[in-house]
């Protein structure tokens, strides 16, 4: 169950920061009743910036593949990324 708490419980910013690392879940914070923040741990953060740099990869593969791309095979496209990135 998603936590959500009003903006003025920011203040208790030792008890946000410790729900925020014990759940390990986003913590909607309202404003007169509406959503309004979302406030987590960083290392939480860096797992959705990783997923969405996973799914941002494959829209793209996607969108080239739709435009013409051309699908190589396996060991073509791992001898290019060492090439890329080994020299």
């Amino acid at each position: 169950m998603p936590s959500i708490m009003p903006i003025r419980d920011l203040r208790k910013t030792s008890e946000v920061s410790e729900l925020a690392h014990k759940k390990q879940e986003p913590i909607f914070i309202t404003k007169n009743g509406y959503s309004d923040l979302v406030v987590m741990s960083a290392e939480l953060y860096d797992k959705y910036i990783s997923i969405m740099r996973i799914d941002k990869a494959i829209f793209e593969a996607e969108e080239e593949m739709r435009n013409g791309g051309k699908a190589i095979d396996v060991d073509e496209a791992f001898a290019k990324l060492d090439e890329k990135y080994y020299g």
